[in-house]
């Protein structure tokens, strides 16, 4: 028996292109130059939406970014991330694992420690660095908020300084203080207006069958860039199609989920499992829907900071 196949549509292999696929992919342990020669500092990039804070933009695996790039990083005890800035937001939202985050400014350290799914915006021009203290790796998700920022400026790197300063992100002995969003110090006001614990965020049920928790926009923290979500989808629950006047990107975190497109009367899906990833660009028609017997948890990233007007309709 010979069995006929149609070649894909044009929208199945847009679709295609627009998917990021976790086993698809490669952890790039050479994407930090600015780490060679210090195996204290080593770190795995995974890239989906640009190239982040790596300067591999060439990389023909990624999709190319509008408002915002996503990738994950790996990093094994023990190990850290020199003190730096940029000129635009980065957060660090933790899969797994536990990771110490200390901003600087005049050679004082707030440090705070971020577990699974807690996340931190790491504000423009702070210095900020991270480290593993805890017995297992980290995998987190960063997402930075412009489509290609530009290259990180070092404050405190072992090349420069003395390694034990530069594991403290620039602080001296009895100059660190610890997160304290209560606390009287300035830099811990500002961190504390910066930090999102997962377990305090107030869990918003949507009319069509979903939850969400809102990280980064009304209800979390207030910006002029991105909005960032933590989406709750059960079994059985779906929305009928949207659209945005931006990109928009699923990365699913526990569970699957299928994504669908949809143009001129074409309907193409795909189904995504953990840590697989769907950007949506501005303009497309596009839904969502969890077939699977178990709920999805899903990051969700949206290209602007206000509100764009999508309701969402159980299907």
């Amino acid at each position: 028996m010979t069995i006929q196949t149609q070649p894909p549509s044009a929208l199945a292999e847009e679709l295609k292109a627009h998917t990021g696929r976790f086993t698809d992919k490669a952890f790039d342990w050479n994407a930090f130059p600015s780490n060679a020669g210090f195996p204290e500092l080593e770190r795995a990039q995974m890239r989906y939406i640009g190239a982040g804070g790596s300067p591999k933009v060439g990389d023909t695996t990624t999709m190319q970014p509008d408002n915002f790039t996503v990738s994950l990083i790996y990093k094994e005890p023990g190990k850290y991330a020199a003190c730096h800035s940029h000129e635009i937001e980065e957060s660090f939202l933790i899969i797994d694992g536990t990771l110490v985050v200390g901003w600087e400014k005049d050679g004082e350290v707030v440090e705070v420690n971020l577990g699974p799914k807690d996340m931190i915006l790491n504000a423009r021009e702070i210095g900020h660095g991270f480290r593993v203290d805890g017995v297992e790796p980290v995998m987190m998700s960063i997402s930075v908020d412009v489509g290609k920022p530009l290259p990180p400026v070092y404050h405190y790197h072992p090349k420069e300084h003395a390694p034990e300063l530069a594991r403290s992100f620039g602080a001296a002995p009895g100059k660190t203080l610890p997160f304290d969003p209560r606390g009287e110090h300035p830099l811990q006001q500002l961190m504390a207006q910066y930090v999102v614990r997962h377990h305090e965020q107030p869990v918003i049920w949507e009319d069509a069958g979903f939850t969400r928790k809102v990280y980064v926009g009304e209800g979390g923290i207030q910006h002029d860039t991105c909005r960032k979500e933590m989406w709750g989808v059960p079994s059985r629950v779906g929305v009928t199609a949207f659209t945005r006047p931006v990109e928009d990107a699923f990365l699913v975190l526990e569970g699957s989920l299928i994504v669908g497109w949809e143009e001129n009367g074409e309907t193409v899906e795909v189904e995504l499992g953990p840590r697989d990833l769907v950007k949506t660009p501005a303009g497309r028609k596009h839904w969502f829907r969890n077939d699977s017997a178990a709920p999805a948890t899903v990051w969700t990233v949206i290209g602007q900071a206000d509100d764009d007007g999508v309701r969402y309709v159980a299907a």
